[in-house]
């Protein structure tokens, strides 16, 4: 994993198992569920779990459809994380940290990107809303 070039990390404790998050994160139907700025996507290569150096499109709320590629991928261990470019440019990191018997999630943004904060914290809360829903049948869906 490359050091990351965020300076904005906003993070939430959620009370479910660090795999019932970071399935959240990595399945692309679950996107529009908890990012507020995503409205679908789809992977090039048809399935819809994300893998290492995945590359897809994602619709936004606003409109255009951009390309993506994952960059950063590190599935595995107490700390997971992927990254992508959208459009060619560097965009969130998703990172999920094993705490006992519950986890926590963290959103970043480069720096340039402050001002996505808002929409960060939104979709923290929404994660840990789904996670949390989802504890009582830990593990992952699909």
């Amino acid at each position: 994993m490359r050091p990351p070039t965020a300076s904005l990390t906003l993070g939430l404790d959620v009370e479910a198992p660090a795999d019932v998050a970071w399935d959240l994160l990595v399945r692309l139907a679950e996107w529009p569920t908890w990012g507020p700025t995503v409205r679908a996507a789809t992977l090039d290569d048809g399935s819809g779990v994300l893998t290492a150096g995945a590359t897809g499109h994602v619709r936004t709320v606003a409109g255009p459809t951009l390309p993506f590629r994952v960059e950063d991928w590190v599935p595995e261990g107490a700390v997971r994380h992927w990254s992508w470019r959208v459009g060619g440019i560097p965009a969130t990191g998703h990172t999920v940290r094993e705490r006992g018997s519950g986890c926590r999630v963290e959103l970043s943004a480069p720096w340039w990107a402050s001002a996505y904060a808002p929409v960060l914290w939104l979709g923290l809360r929404r994660i840990r809303a789904r996670a949390e829903g989802r504890r009582a049948g830990a593990g992952t869906t699909g």
